[in-house]
């Protein structure tokens, strides 16, 4: 159904709104392949909406350019950059019928009513919409509209499909059900395709890529296993993963990162780069699936008092609290708070609350960052 191509670029793009000091999106480069799946996520205000809107030419670009394909759409209208977009909220039309809703772009454009009709029933067999498309509107469910709204994108057949948070009027289980529905629909039409959310379980799941925002400044942009394994700075390490993992500060002494009495060996390279500016310290980042349960003789075992045990059947977490002379030096924070450590463990051996464990971090499984920029040094 789909032979369009197009490649998406933003060349040191920049939007500053009238009267703020601070741009919204501030020199921006990123490069989006053919056919890839792009998913611009970051918390509220870090200019994600803002960044899809520019590309739609729904914002004013106030410096550099953006491309799709080789064409510069900076100054271009929006009916004129070949782009299809979907919002959180459906916008589709209550008095038309799910038919009328889909082909509507087409009818406007003045094509044929034959050809419409039959690229509505295309993406409504695509989107399994076939026995729907005499409704209207308000006869759907809420997971109906987004798909109605999905159709209307596909029979466009743009070069680029836009979405932006097209999931989040959707409850829990509607959600993760069309999260697979919109990545393998993506992956049929092999179309360009920039997705933004807040929600990083979505973007680690539906992405070829991942591009990482945070006041309108990238901050990475990697695959979603790049970003687990590998995160680029303090904010990335924090932001993605779930439960998030926990950071804490640990002086550098003889070769290893140490808090009280624990102690994790740094490698030749990862010391080399400590600087002045880091008097000394480390910022040292785990995963709750990094830590191991120990006994208390160990050198790099660390006292976690449990306060709550979160069971979800295949997995157990629990949030604690740090103890010991470590807690008041490694000003440690995770998904739970200042002080709080999350640890995985093993769901058939669950401690009870108040209980204390003894956990360190596995070989190799510890991030570390400069404790001055944030910026990864392992």
């Amino acid at each position: 159904m789909y032979l369009i191509m197009a490649t998406v670029t933003y060349d040191h793009a920049t939007r500053l709104y009238p009267g703020t000091e601070r741009p919204a999106v501030d020199q921006l480069n990123l490069h989006v392949e053919d056919g890839e799946f792009l998913v611009l996520v970051g918390p509220s205000g870090c200019g994600k909406s803002t960044s899809l809107r520019m590309l739609a030419g729904l914002e004013d670009v106030n410096g550099g350019n953006i491309y799709i394909g080789d064409r510069d759409v900076t100054d271009v209208q929006p009916k004129d950059r070949d782009i299809a977009m979907v919002f959180q909220n459906y916008a589709l039309y209550p008095h038309m019928s799910v038919a009328d809703n889909m082909g509507f772009a087409l009818k406007i454009a003045g094509n044929p009513k034959a050809d419409i009709r039959q690229r509505v029933e295309e993406a409504a067999k695509i989107l399994d919409l076939t026995e729907y498309l005499d409704r209207k509107p308000k006869a759907l469910s809420g997971g109906q509209r987004q798909r109605v709204a999905m159709g209307r994108a596909i029979v466009r057949q743009p070069q680029v499909f836009l979405m932006d948070e097209p999931l989040s009027n959707l409850d829990a289980k509607l959600r993760v059900q069309t999260r697979t529905q919109i990545a393998s629909l993506q992956r049929r039409l092999g179309v360009t395709t920039v997705y933004v959310t807040h929600d990083q379980t979505e973007a680690l799941t539906m992405g070829d890529r991942i591009a990482v925002l945070k006041d309108g400044l990238l901050q990475q942009v990697g695959t979603p296993r790049d970003m687990y394994d590998t995160p680029a700075n303090v904010f990335v390490a924090g932001f993605i993963g779930s439960p998030a993992m926990n950071l804490a500060t640990f002086s550098v002494t003889d070769g290893a990162a140490q808090v009280g009495s624990a102690r994790i060996p740094l490698e030749r390279e990862t010391l080399a780069k400590v600087t002045e500016a880091d008097k000394g310290h480390v910022t040292v980042g785990f995963r709750p699936e990094a830590l191991d349960v120990v006994g208390q003789a160990t050198e790099s075992a660390f006292p976690v008092e449990v306060n709550i045990v979160e069971e979800l059947g295949s997995d157990a977490f629990v949030y604690g609290t740090l103890k010991g002379e470590l807690a008041s030096e490694a000003h440690l924070t995770s998904g739970a708070g200042d002080n709080q450590v999350i640890v995985r463990i093993d769901p058939r051996n669950v401690p009870q609350k108040g209980e204390r464990l003894y956990v360190s971090i596995r070989p190799g499984q510890a991030h570390v960052f400069s404790s001055a920029t944030g910026e990864r040094l392992s």
